[in-house]
């Protein structure tokens, strides 16, 4: 999800970087562990690895748009994905799940 802008010269310049898949983990983890807790900007800065403010964001998008995520007030982040609610939904009738 690399965006570039090309120049007159024909040089290409990243604007950002898409976020690897242990980058998505962590972030993921971090929420998962401190739930609750901390607003987008305390939980940046209290990855254990440092990452671009703009890779964060698209992680915390990603995250939100598969509802693994919630924001609650003052942007308190909220793990909210329930894997046996999950199971239950995928057996219930009228419900297609594709493996």
């Amino acid at each position: 999800m690399n965006q570039i802008l090309r120049k007159n010269n024909n040089i290409a310049v990243r604007l950002f970087s898409s976020p690897t898949l242990d980058t998505v983990f962590m972030v993921e983890e971090m929420i998962k562990k401190h739930s609750g807790k901390f607003n987008r900007t305390q939980l940046w800065e209290k990855l254990p690895r440092k990452i671009m403010w703009g890779t964060y964001k698209i992680v915390l998008n990603y995250l939100e748009d598969i509802s693994k995520i919630g924001v609650a007030k003052k942007n308190i982040l909220v793990y909210i994905w329930n894997p046996p609610h999950a199971r239950k939904l995928m057996k219930m009738k009228g419900i297609k799940y594709e493996k």
